[in-house]
């Protein structure tokens, strides 16, 4: 009996140990803010968290470059810590028969480049936008970061009414 109490005694701590130890620990997300509107403006903006192909979650953000403009901004966000994005790079962006390759606008951007961590890139999407016609799904590669991240339809849909 005395065995038997022991062991319920060491199952019980052991279980609150891991409690406690899983319930304190800190939660990674990726994150991105947008600090450039000076007249406290509302701009709107697609926010998707999607995960490639190697199960790496990424953050997709595409907003509008100015409230006047029409171009469009597709910043891609990796968790901070866990990759470091080496700028410029090319974006490779492929719709079926169709590929994009988008310039690497990070260094170029109106927004404090020190806002903006080691794990963000920043490309101009204002030509692919304008050049589809229709919401086909994408495929972005990002060489040696991002192998294959299929982007929705229903995001590409989200993207086209931004530029309107």
């Amino acid at each position: 009996m005395e065995g038997f109490r022991n062991t319920f005694r060491l199952i019980i701590s052991c279980l609150l140990i891991c409690c406690c130890f899983f319930t304190s620990a800190n939660k990674s997300y990726a994150d991105s803010k947008v600090t450039s509107n000076d007249q406290k403006k509302e701009i709107k903006r697609s926010l998707e968290s999607l995960k490639d192909l190697d199960y790496q979650t990424w953050q997709i953000i595409v907003y509008p470059s100015s409230k006047e403009s029409k171009n469009l901004i597709l910043r891609i966000v990796g968790y901070p810590g866990s990759l470091r994005i080496d700028h410029p790079t090319s974006l490779i962006v492929n719709s079926g028969r169709k590929t994009w390759d988008l310039k690497d606008i990070t260094l170029d951007s109106k927004i404090n480049v020190e806002a903006l961590n080691d794990s963000a890139v920043e490309f101009d999407l204002s030509t692919l936008i304008a050049e589809l016609d229709k919401n086909r799904p994408l495929r972005l590669s990002l060489p040696g970061l991002i192998n294959d991240l299929p982007i929705p339809p229903y995001l590409v849909s989200e993207w086209r009414s931004l530029a309107e």
